[in-house]
């Protein structure tokens, strides 16, 4: 193999770092780095600086050709969004970076993100704008928080995060139309502000093999606590612990893979280092942001923790001939971290042309140069970051300690770093050792929860192995248990999808308790199973909170129930929830009265919230086909996201119903759920009746309306698998109809009377009779 004569482009803290691991390569002859820094221009071994600017390209290739350069390596974003991969490939030497069209994923966040939602790339609902008006109205209409992105390339300062609506109008005025980014901001992104913990993800890809190096965190704002303007990165520190293995290989399989993959058959596939900016949602990994080249301060902390075996100019080179997958890429066991020293009044003003004045430091600790410059042989400062002191060891708070060590060797004046780097990582562990060490019931931010749902015959006291219920306490006499066991089915899969965890709680607790009321029987408790892969106690709260809330409207105690952590079985992020009801009824007040149902009595149906639990992998078919995303707004409900109202909870009736039921005013209760009409009210007939429902007799809700056209369910499907706007249907003599309905109402329920019961002889042999769906459920 050819010895390789490099040419190196940028003069940052990234391009020192990247000289540094360079200059280790037995094949790497000499290294030349245009313009560089003052830790290129002396120092390190086969490098020195060349004093011509990274967008010369003229300058740059003749430089190349004359001094006999075989290898060029992109640093920053600029010479990549302007074309220089294409400028040395005219003249046949390889760069290591994407060419022109493949660079707009850092370029165009507008693209970015058009690509993203072409290839299903989980990232934030978003809209591009050019016009400041329509996007101040997507604000207003918006029921989230916004972050605003000028589209173009803005030295990674380009972003606003609004804390209120008018902040966010004032902001896209800012961009558009005062333009303080510039070019970069004639078009602008405004997305959904994701919360979590975020993350950087740098990996190699030759177009079609894609590599990850340990996942970086930095650290964006200029002052301690994450306060402040943005910065370029005032630290950094990897691999994060706030991600797993399981969640890195999500990370590689939903995101960087497909991302490498969709690339390359758009026809523009991607050579050199992705930089991907991930949050970890409740939804799980999310794109923030593409980058087209190497992070800055990420590269000053996965650098040094490539192995020793892994040569990185031979890994540079295989992306560009096609084979990432023949050399290897090793990482060290252990952490670095490193500490950004910058100028004082940096973001901001700054004076440069400061003596820096570097004490010698232990092996392990490498001081990166940024802003430096050699002048009359003095090294001073010549930008706003000016060194970064790094620190590698086996675990992280010496890696950090190694860091600030370094930092002590660095002297001039005004210098300025933050003291807590890495201080989102030791808060992050501190609490998953807490977590660790409790039961979920006890965490203290979900025991409050369960204690609102005390009532008579419970206390809500967590902690024991088992829930105790007096039933003498509760009033009962002579009463017989009833129980029930189920689920939420796949409207779990939304939950996941969307990140809403706050209302599933209340779906599982009404699947339970409406299967109590229609025997009669009153809710007394409720226990729940919590499955997972890792417990993720944010997420927990918001599923008890849905429990507790449930709980609350059924009048039943939450007394217990089960977490079960089973890494490996269950993916990042994913959970699954089932529930335990016990009801009691006096045994003279059990429902179905079979021996009192007859022909002539009458259907009354209570209206639904939605599709409430069932049909949900029907409804996601629907969705895929739409081609809409949960984010988008609703079709029926511009109010809400397609996800908000889909995910819309169960009702619980049985409040409203207790009433009914103790006065003896209907013979029976179908809870209306999987099997719609058709399957369910058969369940509590005699077997010679039937019924004949009207489908006329209630409004049929918008969101079946848009199922039955969007996924061309017939008729009669819809009305075997949803509920189609009833979630109760009572049987109920016909003298005692008036009195149930002033019941209810009194409740603030609302009541239709939806059919009659017929022999089935009377009912051409059917035990449910549809009518009027044609006429009626129209769309």
């Amino acid at each position: 193999m050819d010895p390789l004569i490099v040419l190196l482009l940028g003069n940052g803290g990234r391009e020192h770092t990247i000289a540094w691991k360079l200059a280790q390569s037995d094949r790497v002859e000499r290294i030349y780095v245009a313009p560089g820094n003052g830790g290129t221009a002396a120092g390190l071994n086969k490098v020195e600086n060349v004093n011509i600017g990274v967008v010369d390209f003229p300058a740059l290739t003749k430089f190349a050709v004359e001094h006999k350069v075989n290898f060029v390596i992109p640093g920053p974003e600029q010479p990549l969004v302007e074309g220089v991969a294409s400028a040395f490939q005219k003249i046949g030497i390889p760069c290591f970076g994407p060419s022109f069209k493949a660079a707009r994923m850092e370029g165009s966040k507008t693209f970015s993100k058009d690509f993203m939602k072409k290839h299903s790339i989980p990232t934030a609902a978003y809209e591009n704008f050019t016009d400041a008006a329509a996007a101040k109205a997507f604000v207003k209409a918006a029921n989230f928080d916004v972050v605003l992105k000028a589209s173009g390339l803005a030295a990674g300062k380009g972003v606003l995060i609004p804390a209120t609506k008018e902040e966010a109008y004032q902001g896209v005025d800012q961009i558009l139309v005062d333009k303080v980014f510039g070019s970069a901001g004639s078009e602008l992104v405004v997305e959904e502000f994701l919360e979590g913990q975020e993350l950087s993800i740098l990996a190699f890809s030759d177009g079609y093999t894609v590599v990850p190096l340990p996942p970086a965190q930095d650290h964006k704002r200029i002052f301690d606590n994450d306060q402040g303007p943005n910065t370029g990165g005032m630290g950094c520190y990897a691999p994060t612990p706030v991600a797993s293995s399981e969640i890195l290989a999500d990370i590689k399989r939903t995101i960087l893979q497909p991302t490498i993959d969709g690339m390359r058959r758009d026809g523009f596939p991607f050579i050199g280092i992705l930089f991907t900016g991930i949050m970890l949602t409740n939804a799980g990994p999310k794109v923030l942001e593409y980058n087209v080249r190497f992070g800055d301060p990420e590269t000053e902390v996965v650098l040094p923790l490539l192995s020793d075996d892994t040569d990185l100019a031979e890994v540079m080179v295989a992306c560009t001939e096609g084979r990432l997958d023949s050399v290897r890429v090793g990482v060290k066991p252990g952490f670095a971290a490193t500490v950004v020293v910058a100028s004082g009044g940096y973001p901001g003003k700054y004076p440069t042309g400061k003596a820096i004045t570097l004490q010698k430091t232990a092996e392990d600790i490498i001081v990166f140069h940024a802003g430096t410059t050699v002048t009359n042989g003095q090294l001073v400062t010549s930008g706003g970051r000016v060194l970064a002191a790094t620190g590698v060891a086996k675990d992280l708070r010496t890696a950090v300690d190694k860091a600030y060590a370094g930092v002590q060797s660095i002297h001039f004046d005004e210098m300025f770093y933050r003291k807590d780097i890495a201080h989102r990582a030791f808060t992050f562990l501190a609490e998953q050792t807490a977590t660790a060490n409790q039961m979920t019931y006890a965490q203290p931010k979900i025991k409050p929860l369960v204690k609102a749902t005390r009532r008579v015959g419970a206390d809500s006291e967590i902690g024991g192995f088992g829930g105790l219920f007096d039933l003498k306490a509760a009033g009962f006499q002579d009463p017989i248990l009833v129980s029930a066991t189920d689920g939420v089915g796949t409207k779990l899969k939304l939950a996941h999808m969307t990140g809403i965890h706050d209302t599933i709680g209340q779906d599982v607790v009404a699947m339970n308790v409406n299967d109590l009321i229609v025997q009669g029987a009153e809710s007394l408790f409720f226990l729940d199973y919590y499955a997972c892969g890792k417990l993720e106690v944010e997420v927990a709260r918001d599923v008890v909170k849905g429990i507790a809330d449930g709980c609350l409207l059924a009048g039943c105690a939450l007394v217990g129930g089960e977490t079960s952590e089973m890494p490996g079985l269950y993916t990042p992020g994913d959970y699954d929830l089932a529930g335990f009801a016990v009801g009691a009824v006096e045994r003279n007040k059990i429902i179905p009265r079979m021996d009192l149902v007859k022909p002539g009595d009458i259907l009354l149906g209570l209206t639904s919230s939605g599709a409430h639990s069932n049909g949900y992998s029907l409804i996601r078919k629907i969705v895929e086909k739409s081609n809409q995303e949960l984010h988008s707004p609703c079709p029926w409900d511009k109010t809400k996201t397609l996800g908000q109202s889909l995910l819309t909870p169960t009702r619980i009736y049985v409040k409203q119903l207790l009433p009914v039921v103790r006065k003896d005013l209907v013979k029976a209760m179908a809870h209306i759920t999987g099997g719609g009409f058709i399957d369910n009210i058969p369940r509590v007939l005699p077997h010679e009746l039937g019924v004949e429902v009207d489908a006329a007799s209630w409004p049929f809700p918008d969101v079946f309306k848009w199922i039955m056209a969007t996924g061309n369910v017939p008729h009669r499907e819809m009305a075997r698998t949803f509920n189609c706007g009833i979630g109760m249907v009572l049987v109920v003599a016909p003298e005692h109809v008036a009195e149930v309905t002033k019941l209810c109402q009194e409740a603030d329920e609302v009541v239709y009377q939806i059919g009659v019961l017929k022999t089935k002889a009377d009912n051409n042999g059917e035990e449910v009779v549809m009518r009027n769906m044609e006429a009626s459920w129209v769309v």
